[in-house]
C-alpha cells in the first residue's frame, strides 16, 4: 500500500520540480522536431525511436515543448511549440482512425489557446487553435458506437465493439469543443450534443471498464480497472471484459487504472457529476490500496511475477521478475492531486504529493544528458515484448516513453501552479 506522507508540501518539491525542467529543456531539443521517421514513441538504449501503431503520441512531443514554455518562460520553447503544432498537428485534427484527440489536439492546440487567454502567446493563432479544437472535438465524437439502452460510446482503434478505458481521458476534446459553442453534424443536418456524447462515454466507460466490488463478475474489486470492454455490434450488449496491454482481463493494467484516475478527475472538474466522482474516487482508492509504498506501480496488478515482489516496499525496477511502468505514476499523480483539489481531500492531495517525489528524484528522473528520456522505468507494451530489456536484466527497465515525460511535466507544471496559480485544467483556455 502507498504510505502517505501528510508533512509533505507542495513547496517540498518545487526545488525538485525546477530540477527536472532544467534537465527536460535538453531533452526536448535532442529530438527531431518534426518527427521525420514517425513520431518518437520509446528509447532503445536512451534514443527515442518510432513503433508504428498508430501517431497517437506526436502530440506529446509537441505538447512539451509548450509545457516547457509555460514552467520556465524559455521563449525558445513557446517558438518551438507554435512551430511544431503548424508543421505536424493538422492532420491530427481530422484524424479519423483513433480515439486520442485528447492526448494530440488538446495538447498541442488546446495548450496554446490556453497560454493566448493568459496573454502569453500572441492572439493571433487563437482563430486557428479554436477552429482546430473545434473540428477534433467533432471527429471524435462521430467515431460513436451504440450500446442496447440506446446511449453509446467513443469506439478504439481496434473497432466498434470496443471501448477502451484510455478514452476518458481523451474525451476531453469533446467537453472543450463543446464549451466553444461547437456542434457534431449528422445526416440531415442534425445537430449532435458533444457534451452529451462525452457523458455517455463516461458514464459507460464507469460501468463498464470501472469496477465498485458489486459482484458484478467474480474478480469486482472496488476501484480496479479493465483496458477494454468488448460488445456485440449487433444488438449493443456487453460481452466481456478485454486487454490489449494489460495481464489479463481480469487484473488491473496500471497505466489504463492512471488513465481512468486522470481521465474522471478532470471531468469532474469540468462539470460535477455523481458519475465522474464515483469513479475517479473508486479508482484513485484503488491505486492507493494496490500501490507499493512509493507509489510507483508494477505494470499490472495480476502480473505473475509478482509473489515474488515485497509489494509493502518502494518499487524496484531493477527487480527480476516484474517491470514497473513509472508513466502510470505520473499519470496517477495528477489524478491523486486533482480529485483531492476537487473534493478538498487531503487524503489523495497528499498521496499525489507522495508519488510525486518519487519521480522527481533518481532512480526515476533521468538525470543523465546523453539519455533522451525524461522519466526512466516506463513500459509500453508488455504482451507484446515491445519494450528492450537491457544485458543483465530480466525485464525492461532503463528506458522512456513520450507518453511518461509528457506527464511528468505537465506533474510538474501542475504542482507549480498549485503553488502559485493559476490554476491549470484542460479548459483553460474556454472558461
Amino acid at each position: 500500500m502507498l504510505r502517505i506522507d501528510y508533512a509533505l508540501s507542495c513547496k517540498d518539491l518545487l526545488g525538485d520540480v525546477e530540477r527536472m525542467f532544467e534537465l527536460s529543456a535538453g531533452k526536448i531539443l535532442a529530438l527531431d522536431p518534426y518527427g521525420t521517421d514517425g513520431s518518437p514513441v520509446f528509447t532503445v538504449d536512451g534514443r527515442y525511436t518510432a513503433r508504428g501503431w498508430t501517431e497517437w503520441t506526436q502530440g506529446f512531443q509537441v505538447g512539451s515543448a509548450l509545457l516547457q514554455f509555460d514552467a520556465t518562460g524559455d521563449e525558445r520553447f513557446r517558438e518551438l511549440g507554435l512551430e511544431q503544432t503548424r508543421k505536424v498537428m493538422a492532420p491530427h485534427v481530422s484524424h479519423i482512425g483513433v480515439h486520442d484527440h485528447g492526448f494530440n489536439n488538446v495538447s498541442t492546440y488546446g495548450a496554446v489557446l490556453r497560454l493566448i487567454k493568459e496573454g502569453r502567446i500572441e492572439p493571433a493563432e487563437q482563430a486557428a487553435a479554436e477552429l482546430a479544437l473545434k473540428v477534433s472535438g467533432a471527429v471524435q465524437a462521430a467515431r460513436w458506437q451504440k450500446i442496447e439502452d440506446g446511449t453509446g460510446y467513443i469506439y478504439s482503434f481496434n473497432g466498434p465493439q470496443s471501448l477502451f478505458v484510455d478514452t476518458i481521458r481523451s474525451c476531453r476534446s469533446l467537453a472543450v469543443a463543446h464549451r466553444l459553442g461547437h456542434v457534431l453534424m449528422g445526416e440531415h443536418d442534425e445537430k449532435i450534443d458533444l457534451r452529451e456524447r462525452m457523458r455517455q462515454h463516461a458514464a459507460n466507460t464507469a460501468r463498464y471498464n470501472v469496477f465498485y466490488g458489486t459482484g458484478r463478475d467474480a474478480y469486482d474489486v472496488r476501484g480496479r480497472t479493465v483496458h477494454e470492454a468488448l460488445f456485440n455490434t449487433n444488438d449493443g450488449r456487453f460481452r466481456a471484459p478485454s486487454t490489449q496491454q494489460g495481464y489479463s482481463p481480469f487484473s488491473t493494467w496500471t497505466r489504463g487504472l492512471a488513465w481512468a484516475m486522470l481521465g474522471f478527475a478532470e471531468l469532474l472538474e469540468f462539470e460535477d457529476d455523481e458519475t465522474f466522482r464515483k469513479a475517479a474516487q473508486a479508482t484513485c482508492d484503488f491505486y492507493i490500496d494496490s500501490s507499493p509504498a512509493d507509489g510507483v506501480p508494477y505494470w499490472d496488478t495480476g502480473a505473475p511475477g509478482l509473489h515474488h515482489l515485497d509489494l509493502d516496499a518502494p518499487a524496484d525496477p531493477y527487480n527480476a521478475h516484474e517491470p514497473v511502468d513509472s508513466s502510470a505514476a505520473a499519470i496517477g499523480a495528477q489524478g491523486l492531486l486533482r480529485l483531492g483539489h476537487a473534493l478538498g481531500d487531503q487524503r489523495y492531495t497528499q498521496a499525489g504529493l507522495t508519488v510525486a517525489r518519487a519521480l522527481l528524484q533518481e532512480p526515476y528522473l533521468a538525470t543523465d544528458p546523453s539519455h533522451q528520456g525524461l522519466l526512466l522505468h516506463s513500459v509500453y507494451h508488455r504482451p507484446n515484448g515491445w519494450d528492450q530489456i537491457h544485458e543483465g536484466q530480466q525485464v525492461p527497465n532503463g528506458e522512456s516513453s513520450m507518453w511518461g515525460d509528457y506527464h511528468l511535466r505537465e506533474l510538474g507544471l501542475y504542482l507549480l501552479r498549485l503553488d502559485s496559480g493559476p490554476y491549470y485544467t484542460f479548459f483553460g483556455g474556454v472558461a
